[in-house]
């Protein structure tokens, strides 16, 4: 099995413990995860395996969606309910129409900065481990963006909302600061993830379900290869003399591919390199005379022509 499979990650779990089971249940130790989720959070975790793991880098996660629940009135230092609580106050005199305008105010590009409790690293340590030292140090703003904010249902202290947003994006720290927009300060209570760039919930499985299919056999069917992964990228198929330069590590020429005539580029663009539908390698297409060079990044298992 080499490409993706898409893991409906429970509560409580770690990626990294998720990484690990997935090492035992199907027998190799070259896995890797895609965007991490809090041990708190559900839903969708791209896990990649064996020559998928040098897919990784290439992947388009430009944009993740999320379901949420946050409760009014509580804040804690975690930014969500499995923190210490730091202050309560009463969300009554919150209304819908007050959502909504908050939820309209944190559309769009926003500047976030980064929660303490966060994989995030400073001189090699993570935040989080800091945190838990009692240390707090200083975070630089980062450029965000939320597509969309959408109201699902709002029983108070109880706010469920959608929201799609850009790479990076923490849903606690919008949680926190859209609180203190509301005047009475909010924690996420649920955080589920629905989609991260192609990888979305309804084609996920769980860990059980993984086990199952190894069991009977039928894992592969799980399976996104590397290159439907890499989709976004342009194809050029090889031909046969494109794939024996790739076995030595030779970049191919366009005489190599089965490409009628070079493409026309004008910066540089990465490409896959397959045959018959497989990824034998991610390249670099770079204008030069001629219509542009391959210049390699990475070398996959090469397929047979």
């Amino acid at each position: 099995m080499h490409g993706f499979v898409t893991i409906d990650k429970p509560v409580g779990m770690s990626s990294h413990d998720v990484v690990n089971r997935v090492r035992r249940i199907l027998g190799t130790r070259k896995v890797g995860h895609t965007g991490t989720l809090d041990p708190f959070a559900t839903g969708v975790l791209p896990v990649a395996v064996n020559e998928g793991t040098k897919a990784i880098q290439f992947l388009d996660e430009a944009t993740k969606c999320y379901t949420a629940t946050m409760r009014l009135g509580v804040t804690t230092d975690t930014l969500d309910l499995t923190g210490t609580v730091l202050s309560c106050s009463d969300p009554s005199h919150i209304t819908a129409e007050a959502l909504q305008e908050v939820f309209t105010r944190f559309t769009g590009s926003l500047l976030q900065v980064p929660p303490m409790y966060s994989a995030l690293k400073r001189d090699g340590q993570p935040l989080y481990k800091l945190a838990r030292q009692g240390i707090e140090v200083e975070r630089q703003p980062r450029p965000v963006v939320i597509y969309g904010l959408e109201l699902l249902s709002w029983e108070l202290p109880l706010v469920s909302f959608a929201t799609c947003c850009s790479r990076g994006t923490y849903v606690r720290t919008l949680a926190d600061d859209m609180g203190k927009q509301l005047g009475c300060g909010a924690s996420l209570q649920q955080l589920r993830r629905t989609a991260s760039g192609l990888f979305t919930v309804d084609k996920a499985v769980t860990l059980a379900q993984l086990e199952e299919a190894q069991s009977a056999g039928t894992v592969e069917e799980l399976c996104i290869t590397s290159s439907a992964a890499l989709g976004h990228l342009p194809e050029v198929a090889l031909a046969a003399s494109g794939l024996k330069k790739l076995s030595f590590g030779v970049a191919p020429l366009w005489d190599d591919t089965q490409l009628s005539e070079p493409l026309t580029i004008t910066s540089a663009t990465l490409v896959r390199l397959t045959s018959n539908g497989n990824l034998a390698a991610v390249a670099s297409l770079e204008p030069s005379t001629g219509g542009g060079r391959f210049v390699l990044q990475r070398v996959f298992i090469i397929p047979s022509a």
